[in-house]
């Protein structure tokens, strides 16, 4: 039987807009539980998590910070559309990391569950963006390049970058919270490789 071939369909404006505001805002969720529960997750999000612990500024700050270098990599691989989709919504999600805690000021969760559930969900949110041309820039851009360029699946190449960052918590917490670091990272990351791989979904 021959297959008919599927035009990719054009995601709208208001599409785009609510996918970013959607990702931002289960990703920085999935981010605050993890934090909760005093472990640490990959990419970006991980190393600015292993800065806030060394020094006294805001997380949505550092955030930011850290992902200054890697807009030039968005920016000459992937282009302005994508870079300025994905500053947006870096923005949004640093706003959205401070308003949690304002939030949930107190809360009590088992350190596995929240390990399990925020990168569940931090990946979650990461899938809405990737599908929107967007991301939250540092690992998840070079990931993306990697998967178009090579055919590496952008979950794969993340979960490589995400056992250094997870490795170098061992400064900064204790062994059983980089063990859970290290089991989120891998819930996170096989979210990504099981469900955003080349030739998978037609959107644009």
């Amino acid at each position: 039987m021959t297959r008919t071939a599927v035009s990719p369909t054009k995601h709208g404006v208001a599409e785009d807009l609510l996918a970013i505001l959607t990702g931002t805002f289960v990703a920085s969720l999935g981010l605050f539980l993890v934090q909760s529960s005093g472990t640490v997750t990959g990419g970006t999000a991980g190393l600015a998590l292993l800065i806030g612990y060394a020094v006294d500024l805001p997380y949505g700050l550092v955030f930011a910070l850290v992902n200054l270098p890697f807009f030039v990599l968005a920016v000459t691989k992937k282009g302005w559309n994508f870079m300025i989709r994905t500053g947006v919504s870096i923005g949004v999600f640093s706003v959205l990391t401070s308003l949690h805690p304002m939030e949930i000021p107190e809360i009590a969760i088992d350190p596995v569950y929240a390990a399990v559930a925020g990168n569940l969900l931090a990946g979650m949110g990461l899938l809405v963006l990737f599908r929107h041309r967007s991301s939250l820039g540092g690992f998840n851009v070079f990931a993306l390049v990697m998967q178009e360029r090579l055919g590496l699946r952008a979950g794969y190449v993340q979960l490589a970058l995400d056992i250094v960052i997870v490795a170098a918590s061992l400064t900064v917490v204790p062994p059983l919270a980089v063990l859970l670091s290290a089991m989120g990272a891998v819930v996170l990351n096989i979210v990504l490789a099981f469900n955003h791989r080349p030739g998978r979904y037609t959107g644009t």
